[in-house]
């Protein structure tokens, strides 16, 4: 009797516990079907907002038909979550809508955001109207949203409006602090304007304590951005005189700042002038990194000076600085544009067997170089070598080769490539109808048939020289013997 009992107090149990986990499973499932009051009135003022259908002022009409209650948080949560989809000006008029209906019931922390949005955005005129009425109602503007405000005007070409806020930044009840000079001198050195840069740490030197080495910073990058060694060179010096050691982040700059130069004016001298400063770099305990020599490999790739290319790569290894991909491509880049595609290859081959894995923009840009020379051989094989690295992204490289191929003839491999892109699930942009014959048209290189039709008119007219010589001689002869 007590065993039959206790089974059916089992029974009963289970029963109970699973008819709990359906009334639970059912309120989960009700709680995520219907949205709760908050989040319905955050979609439906974003649906309006974002619509694209309609004026601003059918917007607002819209905006005060609705029946929802709006508070500063809601406001700043639409305009948080449709700052990316929402044309700018319905965002903008979202915005000044809410300040009526809620009679200045913003917070200053709703405007500031407002106004970075804007900034972020690099929309002027709605900048200018929200920090005209954040000052007129005398509101406190944060150091952060100046310095969104600074970068942004500076972007677009008015540092002289950022300056203008910058002095007046008392009207703004926003402290002119090293958080604030900082924020300026990094805004117009971000573009090149150090003297301006300097005018401002000139002026505030007793604010800037403790932030010295940043500033020293964004001027040397300042300079660098105008090309201008004599003043970077300056920047330095000064900083060391200040007691401040320039870190990698200086060199590297300074450096980027006489390779780009010497680029333009004085190409024979990148490689001795470079050399130089990564010697003052190591006097200084500082040693220069693959990025250091990157900024050299660049500038001589670009004036196609291959030995010294090879020669700064070989330089790297014996310094104890190991390259990495980077150096790499810049090698087997400048060796490819100059014909060098044995010793490309072999570049590339190194680079695979230290281990390094590049990025995909690596093989993308070898391989359309390698196919604009007319070496699509060389770039079947460093396709391979890259799906074999599994880096995925195969698409655009499969776009460049199955129209070179077909329109270079070989529709087989043209043909096996495009079958094997289908079996990998690849999405091509380029036609299938490429692989029929009788639509594509075959293309011969036209460089090998301007060749031969020269070599055909310099043979041609050869023979007419000779037979104009002669007949010149015979008149001649016979004048004489008259």
């Amino acid at each position: 009797m007590h065993i039959v009992m206790k089974s059916k107090w089992q029974s009963l149990l289970r029963r109970t516990l699973k008819a709990k986990k359906r009334e639970c499973l059912c309120l989960s499932l009700y709680c995520t079907v219907l949205p709760n009051p908050a989040q319905s009135r955050l979609q439906e003022l974003c649906g309006f907002v974002s619509s694209t259908i309609g004026g601003l002022d059918e917007l607002e009409l819209s905006l005060n038909k609705l029946t929802i209650s709006l508070t500063p948080s809601l406001v700043t949560q639409v305009i948080d979550s449709c700052k990316h989809e929402a044309p700018n000006r319905r965002l903008l008029r979202f915005f000044l809508w809410s300040r009526k209906k809620l009679n200045c019931g913003l917070e200053d922390k709703d405007y500031n955001y407002a106004i970075q949005v804007f900034a972020e955005k690099n929309d002027h005129t709605a900048m200018n109207i929200l920090i005209s009425d954040l000052r007129k109602e005398g509101r406190v503007m944060d150091t952060h949203t100046f310095s969104v405000v600074a970068e942004a005007l500076v972007k677009l070409g008015k540092e002289d409006e950022a300056l203008g806020i910058f002095k007046n930044l008392d009207k703004y009840k926003c402290p002119q602090d090293k958080v604030t000079v900082t924020a300026i001198v990094n805004a117009l050195c971000a573009k090149g304007h150090a003297r301006r840069a300097e005018g401002v740490v000139l002026h505030h030197k007793d604010k800037i304590s403790g932030v010295e080495p940043s500033i020293y910073r964004s001027l040397l990058y300042g300079w660098s951005e105008q090309e201008n060694v004599k003043e970077a060179r300056r920047i330095i010096k000064e900083m060391k005189s200040a007691g401040f050691l320039p870190d990698l982040f200086c060199y590297n700059t300074f450096l980027r700042c006489l390779c780009e130069r010497n680029l333009k004016r004085n190409p024979s001298g990148l490689v001795p002038e470079s050399l130089n400063v990564m010697m003052e770099m190591r006097s200084y305990k500082i040693a220069p990194t693959s990025i250091s020599y990157n900024i050299l490999l660049s500038c001589l790739g670009r004036t196609r000076r291959v030995k010294e290319c090879c020669r700064i790569l070989e330089t790297m290894k014996k310094s104890g600085c190991s390259p990495d991909w980077t150096s790499y491509y810049l090698v087997a880049r400048v060796l490819y544009l100059s014909g060098r595609y044995g010793k490309g290859n072999k570049i590339v081959d190194e680079m695979i067997s230290e281990g390094l894995i590049p990025d995909r923009k690596f093989y993308y840009d070898l391989i359309g170089i390698l196919c604009g020379g007319e070496r699509v051989n060389f770039a079947l094989e460093l396709f391979e070598r890259m799906k074999r690295s599994s880096l995925g992204g195969y698409g655009p490289v499969y776009d460049v080769l199955i129209p070179k191929l077909c329109r270079g003839g070989d529709f087989e491999k043209g043909r096996e490539l495009w079958n094997e892109a289908m079996g990998m699930g690849v999405t091509l942009g380029c036609s299938s109808d490429l692989l029929d014959p009788s639509i594509t048209e075959v293309f011969k290189p036209t460089r090998i048939l301007e060749n031969v039709s020269s070599v055909d008119q310099n043979t041609t007219k050869k023979p007419e020289k000779v037979a104009n010589n002669i007949g010149k001689a015979k008149k001649k002869k016979t004048s004489a013997s008259t």
